[in-house]
């Protein structure tokens, strides 16, 4: 998505998940998104660093509900949230499950129902 604002080629939803999802993101989270890898660690952090983290998901919640598709913007942001939510939390699971398969088998649910309820929700 930062390469997309900083004027490159456009991200759809779809790409967002697969991408965030993805075997090679779950391989690598020195490089990967910092929520999922950080979470709990920013949770206890100090004020400071909470309020920048509130300002980065408080964008990447735009950049999400941009991807969304339909007129209502109250709709979208809930399924933001939801969307930002889940890729978190399968990515941090995946992580932390020592059975490989289980690992893969939760990044490829979330992504296909995440996929399936967007294309449901097209108003």
């Amino acid at each position: 998505m930062d390469t997309a604002a900083a004027g490159g080629p456009p991200v759809s939803y779809a790409e967002l998940i697969d991408d965030y999802l993805s075997d090679a993101h779950r391989k690598s989270p020195g490089t990967g998104c910092a929520f999922s890898a950080l979470a709990p660690e920013i949770a206890r952090s100090d004020k400071r660093t909470r309020a920048l983290t509130s300002e980065q998901v408080q964008k990447d919640l735009g950049s999400i509900t941009g991807l969304l598709p339909g007129k209502d913007k109250r709709a979208a942001r809930s399924r933001a949230i939801l969307t930002f939510s889940a890729l978190i939390g399968a990515m941090s699971l995946a992580r932390a499950v020592s059975d490989e398969s289980l690992s893969r088998e939760i990044l490829k649910t979330v992504a296909e129902l995440l996929k399936n309820s967007a294309s449901k929700h097209q108003d």
